[in-house]
């Protein structure tokens, strides 16, 4: 329980100052708390876990920028091509996972659906995404330190 207290805690002041900053920043809050999200679900802690979230969620927004220009290139053609190429790029963003820098797929989708509800605004997504994996880290980071002092 103390650890769960700690968590929810740190979480809690933390998503405060996210809302914050993304508005005093001009950075979009959801994809922020997206990414926040991201880093709690990897299963890995620590430095590594943080790179690894931020590479996929930075990887899924550039595969998803791949179908939203292709789609536009292709929009004159019959729908099926745009699904087609929509299934070829979500296979490739799972089989990327075969490197374990780019292990983590949900994190992939987590960054391309960000792009596909920020429409394509890519610059700004990215930022409030890496932003956000930097306060998911701190959020667990700084729980799990509380939790110890209160041993």
């Amino acid at each position: 329980m103390k650890i769960l207290f700690s968590l929810s805690l740190t979480t809690a002041l933390l998503s405060g100052v996210w809302a914050w900053v993304a508005d005093a920043l001009g950075l979009i809050g959801w994809a922020g708390f997206l990414g926040c999200t991201a880093y709690f679900a990897y299963p890995k802690d620590g430095i590594k876990g943080l790179a690894v979230t931020a590479i996929t969620v930075a990887s899924g927004v550039a595969w998803g920028l791949i179908i939203i220009h292709a789609s536009l290139w292709l929009k004159d053609s019959p729908n099926v091509i745009g699904y087609l190429i929509t299934g070829v790029i979500a296979f490739i963003m799972c089989i990327q996972a075969h490197k374990s820098w780019f292990a983590y797929i949900p994190g992939t989708f987590i960054g391309a659906c960000a792009i596909f509800a920020a429409q394509g605004e890519w610059a700004i997504t990215i930022q409030s995404l890496i932003v956000g994996v930097l306060f998911g880290y701190s959020m667990k980071q700084s729980g799990l330190w509380l939790s110890r002092k209160l041993k």
